[in-house]
């Protein structure tokens, strides 16, 4: 399997996706580094069924901003102005960005500052990120998703 190739034909898929694929995908990508993904970032995400499809939508999510790994905002969000920002009331907190293993491998990961949240990455291609949104209190489910440079 070519996994750039397959997350592409993913991407464009209508419908749900099953998380089997993604982590087929995920398993054949290269890990990266934190400090090699520092800038700003254009989200979207993969419908797997995850309670958290469709609200990040709901809540202007443009994507997410590593001014550098001390200093990584995770929930940019456009305002009703058009403008912008940080919402580091809906992240409760901003974060900060690691390298922690993960599934076995260690790649870049941004800790939430006031959750028990994990956004763990891998490299598609130069410019596409793959994450995946590890939560505590979500039992297991991850929440699959794309950054790519903005």
């Amino acid at each position: 399997m070519n996994a750039p190739s397959r997350f592409a034909e993913l991407r464009k898929q209508d419908g749900r996706i099953p998380t089997g694929e993604l982590d087929e995908i995920w398993a054949a990508l290269p890990a990266v580094r934190a400090e090699d993904i520092l800038g700003e970032w254009r989200g979207s995400e993969f419908d797997t069924g995850h309670p958290l499809n469709g609200q990040l939508a709901k809540s202007g999510w443009f994507g997410k901003t590593f001014v550098s790994v001390q200093d990584a905002k995770p929930l940019i969000c456009r305002g009703a102005n058009g403008e912008l920002y940080s919402n580091s009331e809906l992240g409760k907190g901003e974060a900060s960005l690691w390298n922690i293993e993960f599934r076995g491998e260690v790649t870049a990961t941004m800790v939430y500052d006031g959750q028990p949240v994990f956004d763990h990455f891998k490299r598609v291609d130069d410019s596409t990120l793959m994450g995946i949104m590890n939560v505590k209190r979500n039992g297991g489910l991850f929440y699959y998703f794309i950054l790519e440079k903005a």
